[in-house]
């Protein structure tokens, strides 16, 4: 198997930056884990977990990884559940020397107010969880939250996709037109959007802000869940490649970390491209010293 410290030494490159990981307050993770184990009805089938430990021991994994920047990217499904994770989101980032300070939001009265405040507060990205919050992007309590984030630049990273199983506000459709109303918005597509990559690359394409990242996608197992990249669509993301970003889901995912980067090696779009995917766009994008500030993406 592919050796990911290896993989980015070969390439380089000082380690890795993984936009798209997870960790919760332990009683949310193990619900979450809960529904992995029991394939739940947003899941669709067995998936068992390869990584299962406390905060301590995974971030330690990440790091023997060669991961040396990654997120937290809580998620809420509920109201009066986003501020719970927000504030246990920004304790984990201070005590946790690379991991950005994620937050989130959910459509009910008062996210714009908490949005603004973590802002204020340092909040480097956002995660929205389409299909598990069954969440409308459009939903008018979220306008002003979208306003905000567009004024901001901030990065918020959605699993708009209608994989692995879709639900009612899932695809590319609302995501498009949330992105006709606000045009700077910045947005990082989970997944690369998957099944329907072909309608959120043209997203990427058309709007100079969104972005794209490569949780689980080129994997054996998202591929046999029916989320395969066509490979008619390569020569798009050679041509996204500084909106291309490095995801992976740890710890929620049924194989080796490494599985991910041996399928973004075997596309095939050669070593600039897996550095700029794999580190420089992620540095770029949250501005982390000695990088070059240049970059095809503006923020």
């Amino acid at each position: 198997m592919l050796d990911a410290v290896a993989f980015a030494a070969d390439l380089g490159i000082p380690g890795l930056f993984d936009v798209h990981t997870h960790f919760l307050p332990p009683r949310v993770m193990a619900k979450v884990r809960h529904q992995f184990d029991t394939a739940g009805p947003l899941i669709g089938r067995p998936w068992p977990l390869h990584y299962r430990a406390d905060d301590d021991e995974l971030v330690e994994t990440l790091r023997g990884l060669g991961v040396s920047r990654f997120s937290s990217l809580p998620y809420a499904h509920k109201p009066g559940m986003a501020e719970f994770l927000n504030d246990w989101s920004f304790g984990f980032a201070d005590r946790t020397p690379g991991c950005l300070r994620s937050a989130t939001f959910y459509p009910e009265p008062g996210a714009a107010a908490y949005v603004a405040h973590r802002l204020e507060a340092g909040a480097e990205i956002f995660k929205v969880h389409v299909q598990v919050g069954s969440i409308d992007v459009l939903d008018p309590l979220l306008d002003e939250v979208w306003g905000l984030l567009q004024d901001a630049g901030t990065p918020v990273v959605v699993h708009a996709g209608s994989g692995p199983v879709a639900t009612p506000y899932t695809g590319p459709g609302p995501v498009a037109e949330l992105l006709r109303r606000c045009p700077r918005l910045g947005l990082v597509v989970a997944h690369l959007g998957a099944p329907e990559f072909a309608e959120f690359l043209t997203l990427a394409e058309t709007y100079e802000q969104v972005r794209l990242d490569t949780t689980m996608v080129f994997t054996p197992f998202f591929d046999d869940l029916g989320g395969a990249f066509p490979g008619a669509l390569a020569p798009r993301l050679l041509d996204l490649r500084p909106k291309v970003l490095l995801g992976s889901d740890f710890p929620n995912i049924p194989y080796a970390y490494a599985e991910q980067l041996s399928g973004l090696a075997r596309l095939d779009l050669g070593d600039d491209w897996l550095r700029d995917v794999c580190w420089h766009n992620g540095a770029r994008l949250f501005a982390q010293p000695a990088v070059e500030s240049e970059s095809s993406v503006e923020r």
